[in-house]
């Protein structure tokens, strides 16, 4: 197994990063890109919003499972097998996801698009440490992460434009294209960078290490409060198509326009953390995001409420310029929820990414599969659930 004292061979024969950016974003796109056709995709296969809803949360799930197991995988065939078979995998969840006309391919579609799309993420990030220091690689890595959040911002506004003027098809075939580009650039131009395989997969070593994060309050804490925040916006996605579509009359593309707003939103609370972190601290940081997620779930409720007393009709900015204020918050506090539970452990880095990551995402799922159930209840309980996401983030980060 590589260790940080080896030198990689591949080092110097890497690859420009924007190489890497293209394959880290064959996952997000896939999944962000189909969330404003969701209503649309209901009405066509002729099933219930609960029933197409599992497509986003059994895509989460196959995502959450599919970190745990990627990187072991990598380290016994090696990085770049597990990027061409994942990439392949994918593909072929999008050539099913294309020609889908029942509920059941679809949903196989996306379960496949999941199990091999994750690998560009966690592989991506993997590589660069294979490479570089741990100083140097995160560097890198910020640049990676930044287009997974650009591919986050940009897919469903692409979406909902594609889904409006060609169907909700061509959007299995726009990420059969990504995939494709994909997977030419491992096969062609990404190098192998692990140094040393291991001889088996060894689960037990990897679950012993879970077990031991598991096991670990802080850890749990830390992870916990991230997840609550996270929760927030899986709800947020999981609801308002729907509403946009059923309660406001609008397309997939004013969705996905007006949710582009919610995603810079994220993206610039990640970059004030980068600037901010340092000086304020983690303790401090992860109390602003915190309020500034609390205040923005707060004034939904009663903008929600407000127009519910009045019988006004529900706007977009009512809807999205809070949840925009929301994702603004979870970029002061994620990454330094993230930081702190990594580095409350002295378990491999790695692998408490991982973990934390899983926890985020199958939490999601759930939240993700009952949105239909909140929005049953009234709009005003969406935004009520927001609040005790962030009420129940308060209370942990109070015992940090």
């Amino acid at each position: 197994m590589t260790t940080a004292t080896q030198q990689n061979p591949a080092t110097g024969q890497l690859p420009g990063i924007a190489w890497f950016t293209v394959m880290s974003m064959v996952s997000p796109v896939a999944l962000n890109i189909l969330m404003p056709a969701l209503p649309d995709i209901a009405a066509d296969l002729n099933v219930s919003t609960d029933e197409v809803q599992l497509s986003l949360t059994l895509y989460l799930l196959t995502l959450a499972f599919g970190q745990l197991i990627c990187g072991p995988l990598a380290d016994r065939f090696g990085r770049k097998p597990v990027l061409l078979a994942g990439i392949a995998l994918h593909f072929v969840g999008c050539l099913l996801g294309a020609f889908a006309d029942d509920l059941q391919s679809l949903l196989l579609a996306r379960v496949l698009q999941a199990a091999g799309g994750c690998t560009g993420m966690v592989l991506a990030r993997t590589i660069m440490l294979d490479c570089y220091s741990r100083s140097q690689a995160a560097g890198k890595i910020g640049y990676i992460t930044l287009s997974i959040a650009l591919a986050q911002a940009v897919a469903p506004t692409l979406g909902g434009q594609l889904n409006l003027l060609f169907g909700w098809q061509v959007l299995f075939h726009f990420s059969l294209l990504l995939s494709s580009v994909s997977w030419l650039i491992v096969l062609l131009i990404i190098p192998e960078t692990a140094i040393n395989l291991t001889t088996s997969i060894r689960i037990s070593t990897v679950l012993q290490r879970y077990k031991q994060l598991i096991c670990n309050r802080s850890y749990l804490r830390y992870s916990a409060s991230a997840t609550l925040i996270a929760c927030g916006f899986y709800l947020f996605i999981g609801t308002t198509p729907y509403i946009v579509a059923n309660q406001m009359q609008g397309t997939s593309a004013d969705f996905g326009n007006w949710f582009l707003i919610v995603a810079l939103g994220f993206m610039a609370g990640s970059f004030t953390a980068a600037r901010l972190s340092a000086n304020l601290g983690i303790a401090r940081m992860i109390f602003l995001g915190n309020a500034v997620s609390g205040c923005a779930a707060l004034s939904l409720l009663a903008g929600l409420m407000i127009a519910g007393l009045s019988a006004a009709t529900l706007s977009y900015l009512l809807l999205f310029l809070p949840m925009a204020l929301y994702t603004y918050g979870r970029g002061l506090s994620q990454p330094n929820n993230q930081s702190a539970a990594i580095a409350s452990s002295d378990i491999a880095p790695g692998a408490a990414s991982g973990l934390l990551g899983f926890i985020q995402l199958i939490t999601g799922a759930l939240v993700t599969q009952i949105a239909s159930l909140i929005l049953e209840l009234g709009t005003v309980w969406l935004a009520a659930t927001l609040v005790m996401f962030v009420a129940g983030a308060f209370l942990l980060s109070r015992n940090h």
